[in-house]
């Protein structure tokens, strides 16, 4: 069954985000976001493969030596790709914390120690530890670094973002378990829909991430409420896949925009909430500036200048020829 595009521009635009020509935001969803770099390691992987097939025609302690080295090799590239898939989280996330463990450093690492066992030979110890140097500056050349900072956690309790993220963690644990379900009824309007609700209630996780605080005010939309969702999400797939009846798909879509419009409410509170707090700070700020005699300068809006034409740069030294 075919899709209908739907976007801003749309005769029929869609609801929430997209009916206001905003696209939800990109977030770290486990599976989706891949980094750019993340197939160069399997082609590494592959060229290393001479390694484990020429160990068969060694002996003993050649057999051993190229199955360390391919081993060596293999393991810096699964590193590697690990570290990149947790890169490609950071920089989707606005708040984030470092990676606990420097993979692709590790991952830099192996591989230098796999080329160095790999090109050893007697009496050519350090020709190997030279290649084996030169291919872990290689790999931090193609590569990079691993994140070595936190982004956006200044002023952010650590308890309340660990709890956020595990809150936010089961979640998402819901969001896929109607993903699946909805998949058994082989319709792509209702994934599709139940893409439209997921985009919402992640706008609500990105909310959360940025400001852990409101966990408590939104600790039912993300347990009670999505866990809801989720088991009316198999129910109906499993009634929907038998017998294809509209009155319970009418329903379910109804819930489905009921859920939405919670979601999409309780962010802009969230938001609204920050506003006013803000404006209070400055507030404040303004009250004990001005009890300390310090006035602040009244700025007037900026003014929008109109641009000139071709006409009012000749028109003025016209006038000017007249006047002389």
């Amino acid at each position: 069954m075919a899709i209908r595009f739907g976007g801003r521009f749309s005769p029929k635009a869609g609801s929430g985000a997209e009916r206001a020509g905003q696209r939800p935001p990109l977030r770290a969803i486990p599976g989706q976001i891949h980094h750019r770099l993340e197939s160069r390691t399997r082609w590494v992987t592959i060229m290393a493969a001479p390694f484990l097939i020429s160990a068969f025609w060694q002996g003993p302690a050649g057999l051993v030596m190229h199955l360390l080295a391919f081993g060596g090799i293999a393991a810096g590239m699964f590193l590697t790709r690990e570290g990149l898939q947790a890169e490609a989280a950071y920089d989707a996330r606005r708040v984030a914390r470092r990676p606990a463990i420097p993979r692709k450093l590790f991952g830099g690492i192996l591989t230098g120690l796999g080329l160095a066992i790999g090109a050893y030979a007697p009496g050519a110890e350090l020709g190997a530890g030279i290649i084996g140097v030169a291919g872990a500056v290689l790999h931090w050349l193609s590569f990079g670094t691993d994140p070595m900072r936190d982004k956006g956690m200044e002023g952010i309790d650590s308890f309340q973002q660990d709890r956020a993220h595990r809150i936010i963690s089961e979640g998402e644990e819901h969001l896929a378990a109607m993903h699946d379900a909805i998949l058994r009824t082989g319709d792509r309007r209702l994934e599709a829909r139940v893409a439209m609700f997921a985009a919402t209630a992640r706008q609500l996780f990105d909310r959360i991430e940025q400001d852990p605080g409101d966990i408590a005010a939104t600790r039912r939309y993300l347990g009670v409420y999505l866990q809801g969702a989720r088991d009316a999400t198999i129910k109906f797939s499993d009634l929907y896949a038998q017998s294809h009846d509209d009155r319970a798909r009418q329903d379910y879509e109804t819930l489905l925009n009921d859920l939405e419009a919670s979601f999409a409410a309780q962010t802009r509170k969230l938001i609204q909430g920050g506003r006013t707090d803000l404006d209070i700070e400055i507030g404040v700020l303004r009250d004990r500036l001005a009890r300390e005699g310090v006035r602040m300068p009244q700025t007037e809006p900026a003014k929008l200048e109109t641009p000139m034409t071709m006409d009012d740069l000749l028109i003025p030294r016209e006038s000017e020829k007249q006047r002389r």
